[in-house]
């Protein structure tokens, strides 16, 4: 078993009482049990966020060495020919409709 340290940590008021309501009600057998938990669930986490920046760090990398970007058509340009297309066929059903 590893050494054991004591530390003094200061928390809320509500917090201590949620950690020694967890213990009366069983879910833990000391407060001590309960910060341990939450130091291993922290670590966890960090270690999450240290994967995950590693993952994005590669990623950008990738995308650096892929070369500069293509460029297509700019985006107002392909929205303005859709919404041409788009009134050409509304206009072209509403002139079928009419009856002479």
């Amino acid at each position: 078993m590893p050494k054991i340290e004591k530390i003094s940590v200061a928390i809320t008021a509500e917090q201590h009482a949620r950690i020694r309501a967890a213990v009366e009600r069983g879910d833990y057998a000391t407060t001590s049990e309960v910060i341990r938990t939450a130091l291993r669930e922290w670590e966890l986490k960090e270690e999450l966020r240290r994967l995950e920046a590693e993952r994005i760090g590669k990623l950008w990398d990738e995308g650096i060495a892929s070369g500069p970007a293509v460029e297509g058509p700019p985006i107002m340009e392909r929205l303005r020919a859709k919404y041409a297309a788009l009134e050409k066929a509304k206009n072209g059903k509403k002139r079928s409709r009419k009856v002479t």
